[in-house]
């Protein structure tokens, strides 16, 4: 997965250059559905993502759903995660939010 596959391009009118569109992420409220685990050392957003989704491209909604700020994957061990599991509900939601821009 490249870095920007999920954002969108627009070009200036005027200097024609591209700009990168902020790409927008759901709230995700809790559910019942949720899973909480007890993050370990060495546990990856990336990787917990893959065993819990299948996919590791969607660590967004682990670390969108537990206020992990943007820059790593990385993670502290201890902590405790809460693991959405209404995937299609989130992904639908961010796909709302992003088509338009």
């Amino acid at each position: 997965m490249a870095r920007y596959d999920n954002t969108n391009i627009k070009r200036d009118r005027d200097t024609k250059r591209r700009m990168f569109v902020t790409t927008l992420y759901p709230k995700i409220q809790q559910d019942g559905s949720d899973i909480y685990i007890t993050s370990r050392e060495g546990d990856r957003l990336d990787n917990l993502a893959f065993d819990y989704y299948g996919n590791v491209e969607l660590w967004w909604i682990i670390a969108q759903a537990n206020a992990i700020g943007k820059g790593t994957l990385c993670i502290d061990a201890d902590l405790q995660l809460r693991i959405p599991q209404n995937v299609d509900d989130i992904i639908q939601d961010y796909n709302d939010l992003n088509e338009t821009r």
